[in-house]
């Protein structure tokens, strides 16, 4: 049954205008004051890139050797579920022998988002600082995202699957949140990596109203473009860029940034690594917001690419290839993270 207010109509989860902004809330302002003054200072390094083009690779973030010791921490989280998988034996690399995932290779069941591993990586202050310095504190919340694992295919007729979007609503303008990926492996033109359309994110507010139609807006903070609407990004500038890094780069992107997550081709050598992170000041989220990061947490469940807002609980059940539910399923980490202070309020369970 469909909820009214004055400003939207609710059906199920989708949101619909009718008047005003159903996601204004009493951050909003603070919110918006914080994000002009980024966008409208000169920062003389990184920071001006990713406001420029919507996108930066942040080298070096944290050593090669660091990036190679995650990865293998999370290698060693696939053996943990004794299906069989063997790093050094392709013909254990597919669905068989893999813990339970989405289509497009990103790992978030399982409790996977709260396993040490990931803890670390957040915490780790190669990553952490960056945000620290993008918002200009220190005193930040942590989304509870997933891995992405994404391994080569000898077929060569397969090719990498397609699936641009944004991950900001229509009903938020200016810059909201930006998202990162801890890079742990090599990202080179055939491997699977990170796609964006450089300038998208200048473009997206007049997308939305001229192309999109205010008709069609919703609250929630992802939209498919399809072919024909990318094609109109294409012709007003935007360009499509293949994001090339290293182990140890950190890719940090604007939301409002088209981007799309591409396998490895058929001819890659390399295994697709990465956590999904991103990071905002911690006063940007409402109590209702923070209450629901707690209760995630709690349950050790995840949610989504945003770290204040946008607060959807995951907590998918597992399933096996022949679509049965997986009896191995994981309702906490296989390795659960040291508790500590500065943990907890990454998690915002304990203020700062």
């Amino acid at each position: 049954m469909a909820s009214v207010s004055t400003n939207t109509i609710t059906q199920g989860t989708k949101t619909l205008k009718l008047s005003g902004n159903p996601l204004e809330n009493e951050k909003t302002t603070l919110i918006k004051q914080l994000s002009d003054k980024i966008e409208n200072t000169k920062h003389g390094d990184w920071r001006d890139d990713l406001l420029k083009d919507g996108y930066v690779v942040v080298k070096n973030a944290i050593s090669k050797e660091k990036a190679q010791d995650y990865q293998n921490q999370i290698f060693d989280w696939l053996r943990s579920f004794n299906k069989g998988w063997k790093l050094d034996d392709e013909s254990t690399w597919n669905d068989n022998h893999l813990p339970d995932h989405h289509w497009n290779n990103i790992y978030s069941k399982h409790s996977t988002c709260h396993e040490k591993f990931f803890w670390d990586i957040r915490l780790d202050p190669g990553f952490k600082d960056k945000f620290a310095k993008l918002w200009g504190t220190n005193e930040l919340l942590v989304s509870f995202d997933a891995i992405n694992i994404a391994f080569p295919t000898r077929d060569a007729s397969i090719e990498p699957k397609f699936w641009p979007h944004v991950d900001q609503s229509p009903f938020r303008t200016g810059l909201s949140c930006v998202q990162g990926i801890a890079n742990l492996s090599e990202a080179g033109e055939k491997d699977g990596g990170l796609v964006v359309y450089k300038d998208s994110h200048k473009l997206l507010e007049n997308f939305f109203k001229e192309v999109y139609g205010e008709e069609n807006w919703e609250s929630k903070d992802n939209v498919q473009i399809s072919k024909d609407q990318l094609q109109w990004f294409l012709d007003n500038g935007a360009e499509k860029v293949k994001v090339i890094a290293e182990p140890g780069d950190l890719i940090l992107w604007d939301s409002r940034t088209i981007h799309y997550g591409s396998g490895p081709e058929y001819d890659s050598n390399n295994i697709r690594t990465i956590a999904y992170i991103s990071y905002s000041p911690a006063n940007f989220a409402t109590e209702e917001n923070l209450i629901k990061k707690r209760q995630a947490f709690e349950k050790w469940h995840g949610t989504t690419h945003w770290a204040h807002d946008n607060i959807n609980t995951r907590n998918l059940p597992a399933y096996l290839p022949n679509g049965e539910l997986d009896p191995y399923q994981r309702t906490e980490p296989n390795v659960k993270p040291e508790l500590t202070k500065e943990l907890l309020q990454l998690a915002g369970v304990v203020p700062y």
